[in-house]
């Protein structure tokens, strides 16, 4: 078990931290487990692009494999721009957002921090009025610091899931009051 988990982390430090889902898992190490249990290729990382697939085929002694055009196309980096005059502060891309690089609050306009942008474009279809845009960087190359990324996105995760457990702990806590509370009080 330790050295698949060694193997699952060896993997998992070679691929973007783009978090984007491209490949069909829900991030980075998700994809890193299913290659390293073979259920997965080595092909599905448009983000990793060729690149990616010649370090994982180096890791994991395996033939080298052209990117599987079916989970997308190698881009340069680019980061996502909210087009701040058709922002209306829906905050849907605020979830969406794996590495929390977009900041603002319900109703009012949302920007993007670009150095925490990881270029996923999973903050462009749940916008309703379409004000994200993905743009080439060159001050932001290919995610310089990919630990960094990772760490963030399992922050964004860890909180999440605490948000869901604080409300359903408070949807428990109103039942209970409601049901101890007697018919003729309601």
């Amino acid at each position: 078990m330790q050295t698949l988990t060694l193997k699952i982390d060896a993997i998992d430090a070679l691929l973007p931290q783009t978090q984007c889902t491209q490949c069909g898992y829900q991030g980075c190490r998700p994809y890193a487990e299913a290659i390293a249990t073979r259920e997965a290729p080595i092909n599905r990382c448009p983000p990793g692009g060729d690149a990616g697939i010649h370090a994982l085929a180096a890791l994991l002694d395996r033939p080298l494999m052209a990117l599987d055009a079916d989970c997308g196309t190698h881009l340069p980096h680019r980061v996502a721009i909210i087009i701040e005059a058709e922002c209306i502060g829906c905050a849907k891309c605020l979830k969406a957002c794996p590495t929390d690089a977009i900041i603002g609050a319900n109703k009012f306009m949302h920007s993007v921090i670009a150095e925490l942008c990881t270029g996923c474009d999973l903050c462009i279809p749940p916008c309703p009025v379409d004000c994200i845009e993905m743009i080439a960087d060159a001050r932001y190359p290919a995610l310089a610091d990919k630990d960094d990324s990772r760490e963030r996105f399992n922050f964004h995760q860890f909180r999440l899931a605490r948000d869901f457990q604080e409300r359903q702990a408070l949807l428990a806590e109103k039942e209970r009051a409601v049901l101890s509370t007697p018919l003729r009080e309601l």
